[in-house]
């Protein structure tokens, strides 16, 4: 949002809470700074149309009535009585909560989220102190680039579209499911919604969803159901444990000492004029080894199965841009 437009929408909050009675919109023009910069009505109108509706997107709430029978046209207010913050009273126990979950994410967009509700408490007098050394350093990883994507079509009620990768049998499909919500189970991320393939509610693990996750449809088109619970579902449904995955790698000679360690030998052989050895990797988490064989770099070549091989290739990939 612009500056002018920010300082616009606040002198407009200042002057409808001022008043008991319903201002018009031509009494508005003439007194709230940044109207008057509009050319012509027609200019202003729209200008205001857009304001009223960012104030109710923002939760103010907004009036429309008349003053007397005898105004000709529609007025707008905001009462305080509706505006304003009650009373919050958060005993010791629970403020130190609130301190703990601040510390919780992350992620650049929950981060913030979290900065601006302790800044809302505190200037409604309550003490959430976030200074003070914590018994339980708590951190939910949020690094999977889907994460984001999912949790802006969650919030806008749009379906998504996305490449998973299945470890057992190795596939990638293409799945467009409409979210319900992203939830965290033991350490993972997981999406629930309804999976228009299949037709039936589905979970899945955002480690496994492979590039972009792409919106589609209109905004609100997707209703999450009143009677499940996310958390249930995926603790009944998502939660197994993945099976151990064979890999065939590539490694240059005297390196990637955190691979062979980990590795069987099975020969040597150069690879563009490297001398090097082809090893065998018994990955207890498959979901996780691209990432953790991509942070060795030249030093390691996946070989099969090829499903890694190209997760591995788009982990480098991105870090070559």
């Amino acid at each position: 949002m612009s500056i002018a437009r920010a300082e616009r929408l606040v002198n407009l909050v200042l002057c409808l809470l001022s008043t008991r009675q319903f201002l018009s919109a031509d009494r508005i023009r003439a007194i709230v700074p940044g109207y008057n910069d509009a050319p012509n009505t027609e200019a202003f109108s729209r200008m205001f149309e857009r304001d009223k509706t960012e104030l109710r997107e923002l939760g103010i709430p907004l009036e429309t009535g008349r003053s007397t029978g005898f105004d000709a046209v529609d007025g707008y207010r905001i009462a305080r009585r509706d505006y304003e913050l009650g009373d919050i009273d958060l005993e010791p126990d629970e403020a130190a909560a609130v301190a703990l979950a601040s510390r919780l994410w992350d992620s650049p967009e929950l981060t913030g989220a979290a900065h601006g509700a302790i800044i809302k408490l505190r200037a409604a007098g309550v003490d959430v102190d976030q200074s003070s050394p914590a018994i339980v350093e708590p951190k939910v990883r949020t690094a999977e680039p889907a994460f984001s994507p999912l949790l802006a079509a969650v919030q806008e009620g749009k379906a998504v579209t996305f490449s998973y990768r299945r470890p057992n049998p190795a596939e990638l499909k293409i799945r467009t499911i409409e979210p319900w919500g992203v939830v965290s189970w033991r350490g993972r991320w997981y999406v629930v919604g309804h999976d228009r393939d299949r037709n039936a509610p589905r979970c899945f693990r955002v480690s496994r969803i492979v590039g972009d996750v792409e919106l589609v449809g209109e905004a609100g088109a997707v209703h999450r159901p009143d009677n499940i619970n996310l958390l249930d579902f995926v603790a009944t449904t998502g939660s197994e444990p993945s099976p151990t995955a064979t890999a065939k790698v590539w490694v240059a000679k005297g390196r990637a000492a955190g691979v062979r360690r980990r590795a069987k030998v099975l020969g040597s052989r150069e690879v563009g004029g490297v001398s090097g050895d082809d090893v065998e990797l018994e990955l207890r988490f498959p979901e996780s080894a691209a990432s953790w064989l991509a942070g060795f770099g030249p030093d390691v070549l996946v070989l099969e199965p090829e499903v890694l091989r190209k997760s591995v290739y788009e982990r480098l990939l991105e870090a070559a841009k």
